[in-house]
């Protein structure tokens, strides 16, 4: 037989789309030609491909074959498609049964002596072919990110003879076992019981835990921001299953690759604020995930927030709502997932001492209003919580030491409590709720539904500002296991919005 077709899975942003690769032997001057829009590392493929026959004591046909990789308007890249190509060449000239390849797909690249080795993207292969239930094939150090799949039945080979063996009957390939991921025994994460005396931030914290919020603290340096940040991980439920798959797709296609170790671990991404735009959201000629999308399902901390570009902070504003990130390019498309927490840090003004007891701050009003500026409204209006975290006095310090605070585990014990609420009664966050559903949950009686007019008028409080506290209050009502939102949910709820407030006023101790 001349003709043969094998499957494979290409690489589309977390998506994995079929590829046939179709080979044909023709008479006509020896060559190997591939079409179907492959990029240069596809085209480099035909080399690869040829001496790990050859090393492999396989024939390569001396005749004219033509490889195409159908669908033909979707791009190729990679060397993801040599095994797939190599094996096409395989059954297209007898050499192999062509009848059993359609019960498998194959992902690898090749080394010139036939030697497997690793792609990206393994995982979400996996996910695809076990949904058309077909066996993976893949390298053996693909094996374990693989397997993840329960659905899937995965394979792994060391090298390309090892698979040809298995197709015809000589010798098996065993099926991978996820194995037990919850013997894997993460790094020890920062404790929160390292924080001392900032008893509003950590409040804060954990109500930001408890709802999905986000939060921006601002305050002079040397105060712990940065700390409480790095500890918000340690304090957020345990991932589900679909959470931590989702999350490991996303680090299955990036360059740094899925780590087992991290499996249900919600990530903590820190970028400096020299990052771009496009390492924040993801691009690329070949579109690949920034930092928002490495961070789904877990934290984004923005350190220093008024130093990034103002025009790298606006291009989060879309997914700080839709959770989704699509990077267009003239010649392709791809949509990365995005629902990431956000944290982020600042001081009051360029010095850094603005309104601190010390009084160390130079800056005049008009300097310290234009380093806020620097943030932009609708930014500002997208995170739930502005939250100050003031100097501690070392005489305060020395007396917080002596009594032991909260740990980490202690706090991650309310907070999944209040989640667990907030799923039953909305399937989702508290942040996460639209308009409609969130006028049915945080129904207002009468003394609370003034208090908020009255603080909505006074601080000029937009729309979107008005719902978000709804929100923060509703989560409020969950940690303190309360079904109704009362006056003094709102009025805390109010208090973390500390930059809707003038000047002077956040001055005000």
């Amino acid at each position: 037989m001349s003709l043969a077709v094998v499957y494979t899975r290409a690489q589309c942003g977390v998506d994995a789309p079929l590829v046939s690769v179709e080979t044909h032997l023709s008479n006509g001057l020896p060559g190997l030609s591939i079409v179907g829009l492959p990029e240069t590392e596809v085209k480099e493929s035909k080399d690869r491909v040829r001496a790990a026959l050859l090393n492999s004591r396989f024939e390569y046909p001396a005749r004219r074959i033509t490889v195409n990789l159908a669908p033909a308007d979707l791009p190729k890249e990679g060397g993801r498609f040599d095994l797939a190509i190599a094996l096409g060449i395989l059954a297209a000239s007898g050499q192999l049964p062509a009848s059993e390849l359609d019960k498998y797909e194959f992902l690898g690249e090749l080394a010139l002596g036939g030697q497997l080795r690793p792609v990206r993207g393994a995982l979400p292969a996996a996910l695809h072919s076990g949904q058309a239930e077909r066996r993976l094939i893949v390298p053996r150090d693909n094996l374990a990110e693989a397997a993840l799949v329960g659905a899937a039945e995965v394979m792994a080979a060391d090298h390309l003879s090892e698979v040809c063996a298995h197709l015809i009957g000589q010798q098996s390939l065993a099926l991978g076992e996820p194995g037990d991921l919850q013997a894997t025994v993460p790094a020890p994460q920062p404790d929160l019981a390292e924080v001392r005396a900032q008893h509003q931030a950590r409040r804060a914290l954990e109500i930001a835990a408890a709802g999905e919020h986000s939060l921006l603290l601002v305050g002079p340096p040397g105060t712990g921001k940065s700390m409480l940040a790095r500890r918000l991980p340690g304090i957020l439920p345990t991932m589900s299953d679909a959470e931590a798959m989702q999350s490991a797709a996303v680090q299955s296609i990036s360059h740094q690759g899925f780590d087992r170790s991290r499996w249900k671990v919600r990530p903590f991404r820190a970028p400096h604020h020299t990052a771009s735009a496009v390492a924040l959201v993801g691009g690329g000629s070949h579109p690949r995930p920034g930092e928002i999308s490495l961070a789904h399902h877990g934290v984004m901390f923005l350190d220093e927030l008024p130093e990034f570009d103002r025009r790298v902070l606006e291009v989060l504003r879309e997914p700080l709502e839709s959770g989704m990130i699509t990077i267009s390019r003239a010649t392709r498309q791809a949509d990365f997932p995005a629902r990431f927490q956000l944290i982020a840090a600042m001081n009051p003004c360029p010095c850094g001492y603005y309104g601190d007891a010390s009084g160390r701050c130079r800056c005049t009003p008009d300097q310290v209003a234009r380093y806020r500026a620097k943030l932009s409204g609708p930014l500002l209006d997208r995170i739930d919580m502005h939250v100050e975290v003031p100097s501690v006095s070392l005489d305060v310090l020395h007396q917080e030491t002596r009594h032991q605070e909260e740990s980490s585990a202690q706090v991650r014990e309310r907070v999944e409590t209040a989640r667990a609420r907030q799923m039953a009664r909305n399937g989702m966050a508290n942040a996460r709720l639209d308009n409609t559903r969130l006028e049915q949950v945080c129904q207002l009686e009468a003394e609370p539904a003034r208090l908020l007019q009255t603080a909505i008028t006074r601080l000029g409080l937009s729309a979107r500002a008005y719902h978000r506290v709804l929100k923060l209050a509703r989560t409020i009502a969950d940690l303190a296991g309360e079904e109704q939102i009362s006056a003094a949910h709102i009025s805390e709820a109010i208090a973390y919005r500390k930059l809707d407030r003038p000047l002077q006023q956040m001055a005000e101790p």
